[in-house]
């Protein structure tokens, strides 16, 4: 029964990628569009189509939509500032900034936007209805739909760590399209840990010259006693920054660096001993998990060394906010730090967690002194943090608490959103991979996400929107990157975007279409689901 099973769920997901059918063409987009209804008519997008663009500022989204159709339908088309047939782009100012209006007629295809913004989120389901739509002689053809949508939230995001494992720009921009894909707006870029430092700050040559390289890595956990013997490391240019920074805005994402602090610092602790409670010597760290060793918070040359860094930050990156971690700081050397506890009686703190409250509001003033904003761990509000700090919550216990305090919050509970654990509840039978943080989140329960679960209306207001994180402990390889975050990326996607009641049957029979798009741009994904669906239980 279960090979008949498996053949039955393979058969069924191949007749439905092999066309878009009359009914079904308004419901193959992930995520899922707030209206859509069958049109009259049909159009058939040839190589002879011409885009065209009604304003300046689309012709750049036209160019980036060419290339996907180039890639994945293998059509070639011109873009033209004119009104001619084909696929007419516009901005329409009676959209909001992230809304857009898709129609397809027999005589072509229409996408108006609020913003440029917009009119991108409409070519992105364009693009899932061309390569999976119906291939004729002539091209593809579409059949009559009238599309209106825009997103549930305002922030929609997905977060890479290149600490554990550096990873290379152009394999940080193909991460970046695929939260374009998804119509997500928000790069969280994880770029300081205990084992490396990946930003270059030039105030602070040392930061890459020794916090970028660790010398050797545990193999396995961190019971283990075994390590590879070799070095591992790598970092980013200012120049490379600014790279990546541009190609993101491109595509309407906004890139939000996090250098993690107090804890998480021993990469900058070994750069500069000084930083630390202990006058000793420290190495980047070569092993996972939390280190007791963290910032000194009762030297003031701590400070000055954060607010040298954070004005090259600022520099580098236009982003309103900056995450500051905050998260995993361990009490310990400040209990027993001389000029610690001197701080706390000087400031008249309670205890320890107060310290850390005092550290991020001093943290917090110099952001506020450039205009920028506080995004933290859910960590952040022991101790006390003012209203102004976003809370980007992992603990989902701490949902109620953050939203009663009246902080805006980012979910990202690690029992829907932490793409480093387990797809399915038998990972060893389907050969998952190599070791991975021993949890597990299938695609039915990173799609289980409710945004509002548990909270009252007046605290709806408070949810700012959801973000999916890939910790890197044990990811090595960007093949495995694109492994571990598809299909399941989808599955947020649409809890951040999609209105109205969930449907996981709809969701997994879309994402049979989606499957084509990944497919077709060249992504690796976790393809068991497609075939077996009770890896989905």
């Amino acid at each position: 029964m279960l090979y008949m099973k498996r053949f039955l769920l393979t058969f069924a997901a191949v007749v439905a990628a092999l066309t878009v059918s009359a009914q079904s063409v308004a419901t193959v987009i992930v995520p899922r569009p707030m209206e859509a209804s069958e049109a009259k008519g049909a159009f058939v997008v040839t190589s002879k189509c011409v885009i065209s663009v009604s304003d300046d500022a689309l012709v750049r989204p036209a160019e980036i939509f060419a290339g996907y159709v180039a890639t994945e339908v293998g059509m070639t088309l011109a873009v033209e500032k004119s009104a001619k047939k084909g696929i007419l782009l516009a901005l329409d100012s009676s959209l909001a900034k992230e809304e857009y209006t898709l129609d397809v007629t027999s005589k072509g295809v229409s996408i108006k936007g609020g913003t440029p913004q917009g009119v991108f989120y409409g070519l992105q389901s364009l693009r899932q209805m061309l390569v999976s739509g119906e291939r004729t002689k002539k091209g593809v053809e579409l059949q009559g739909v009238a599309i209106k949508d825009k997103p549930l939230l305002g922030y929609r995001g997905a977060m890479l760590d290149v600490c554990r494992h550096f990873f290379t720009v152009k394999e940080v921009k193909q991460f970046i399209d695929l939260i374009a894909m998804h119509k997500m707006n928000t790069f969280h870029w994880h770029l300081t840990e205990d084992q490396g430092w990946r930003i270059e700050i030039k105030k602070y040559p040392n930061l890459i010259k020794k916090g970028s390289v660790r010398k050797e890595t545990i193999i396995g956990r961190n019971s283990s006693t075994s390590y590879d013997g070799m070095p591992h490391g790598g970092y980013y240019t200012q120049e490379e920054i600014r790279d990546v920074v541009k190609y993101a805005a491109e595509r309407y994402i906004e890139i939000i660096p996090e250098i993690d602090m107090p804890g998480h610092m021993v990469a900058a602790l070994a750069s500069y001993n000084y930083l630390g409670c202990r006058n000793e010597k420290f190495e980047v760290r070569t092993k996972w998990g939390i280190s007791k060793d963290v910032l000194c918070v009762g030297k003031e040359s701590t400070f000055e060394f954060i607010e040298g860094v954070l004005e090259e930050v600022f520099e580098l990156f236009p982003s309103k906010y900056i995450h500051l971690g905050g998260d995993e700081a361990p009490r310990d050397r400040w209990k027993v730090c001389p000029l610690c506890q001197k701080r706390i009686k000087d400031e008249g703190l309670k205890d320890e967690n107060e310290l850390q409250s005092y550290f991020t509001h001093r943290v917090e003033a110099i952001l506020a002194k450039h205009g920028r904003k506080i995004i933290g761990w859910d960590e952040v509000i022991k101790g006390g943090v003012n209203k102004s700090v976003t809370v980007m919550l992992w603990q989902d216990k701490r949902r109620l608490q953050a939203t009663t305090l009246g902080n805006e919050v980012i979910l990202t509970p690690k029992a829907h959103c932490y793409f480093d654990y387990y797809q399915t509840r038998r990972p060893y039978s389907y050969k998952e991979g190599p070791m991975f943080a021993m949890r597990i989140v299938t695609l039915r329960d990173a799609y289980n996400l409710n945004p509002y679960e548990n909270l009252t209306p007046e605290q709806y207001k408070n949810i700012k929107g959801v973000q999916c994180n890939l910790w890197t402990e044990f990811i090595s390889t960007f093949e495995r990157v694109q492994h571990k975050v598809l299909p399941r990326m989808s599955a947020i996607a649409e809890a951040g975007w999609s209105h109205g009641e969930k449907n996981f049957d709809d969701f997994a029979r879309r994402m049979q279409y989606m499957r084509n798009l990944y497919d077709k741009a060249g992504f690796h994904h976790y393809a068991t689901f497609f075939y077996n669906g009770e890896d989905v239980e």
